[in-house]
């Protein structure tokens, strides 16, 4: 589960990508070249280059059946209003849900800002039309998940038996709206709606000045029983640092296996903290599939098989 869909809609779909800053085309480029795409792609039918160069990442990776893959959603105000001079990129749900159609290998994740007019109808067409999640960025997209006015959408979450997944902690591929949102303790009002939520990061930080929530989460985990977190980027240089505590015996049984694709899989930190030996870190970084790579990384340090399957009895 977590990996995005990426695309410029140059094909049509309506998205958009914006590369407006010289981090934001630096890191595109670095990862395209990680995935061995040409930097061409982001002016051409990006969307078209990239879902076929993952779904030959995903038949090919000994451990994946399936991957969730996720829309983006555009940046609104709290009424309701468009708010076109931010976000980074915008992947309509049906460029996610028209591939899951044709490709078994992908399972839809809708993204929906609840302040939108028609936050609920859009919510129940793509839950009929087999979303398996609804994915949103709160600091990104500048949702106050705890807001009353998000009641009933919450609820009627919880009535579809749609999860939440939410970005927690710390986030530096997008743009920030509202950094403060980034909290896992403003998930309190979906979690006691009764929404399965899953903390994407597990609420860990990104950068060197990002706030740090993990321990938050942990906290709770104890509180809310239909609290998770996946383990999404945790195998890279900035995010690794909870990636062992994940493996605590009152906090594994709550872990999902995330890989935040196309961000790469680097997992040089964990043999420079000496989590790994130079053998297996030799044997994963090898792995020329990011996928299997991110996974076995992971295998490595303890995670079981149930880490990566749990996804399967929560989503929808």
């Amino acid at each position: 589960m977590h990996v995005h869909m990426v695309g410029n809609g140059q094909n049509g779909s309506g998205g958009w990508l914006r590369l407006g800053s010289a981090w934001h085309r630096w890191l595109a480029g670095f990862m395209l070249k990680q995935l061995g795409l040409p930097a061409s792609a982001v002016e051409g039918d990006l969307e078209g280059a990239f879902s076929e160069f993952l779904l030959r990442q995903v038949r090919a990776a000994p451990s994946l059946d399936a991957v969730v893959l996720l829309a983006h959603e555009q940046v609104y105000d709290e009424s309701g209003s468009l708010q076109r001079e931010h976000g980074t990129m915008f992947v309509p749900n049906d460029v996610v849900l028209g591939l899951a159609r044709q490709h078994p290998e992908f399972l839809a994740g809708a993204s929906i800002h609840p302040a939108r007019p028609d936050a609920i109808e859009e919510l129940d067409r793509c839950a009929e039309a087999g979303a398996v999640l609804m994915k949103c960025l709160p600091n990104c997209q500048n949702i106050d998940c705890s807001s009353p006015r998000y009641r009933r959408f919450w609820e009627r979450m919880a009535e579809l038996r749609l999860p939440l997944l939410a970005h927690t902690g710390g986030e530096h591929t997008v743009e920030i709206v509202r950094p403060e949102f980034a909290d896992p303790k403003l998930l309190r009002l979906p979690l006691e709606c009764g929404v399965t939520v899953i903390a994407a990061h597990c609420a860990t930080r990104s950068g060197a000045f990002d706030g740090d929530y993990f321990g938050d989460w942990v906290a709770m985990l104890r509180e809310f029983p239909n609290l998770y977190g996946d383990i999404s980027a945790l195998v890279s240089l900035n995010r690794c640092g909870h990636l062992r505590d994940c493996l605590a015996p009152e906090i594994l049984p709550r872990i999902l296996h995330g890989s935040d694709f196309p961000v790469p899989v680097l997992g040089h930190r964990l043999w420079l903290q000496r989590w790994i030996d130079t053998a297996t870190f030799r044997r994963c970084q090898a792995i020329e599939n990011q996928l299997e790579r991110d996974w076995q990384f992971k295998r490595a340090l303890g995670f079981p098989e149930e880490t990566l399957t749990r996804a399967a009895a929560l989503l929808r």
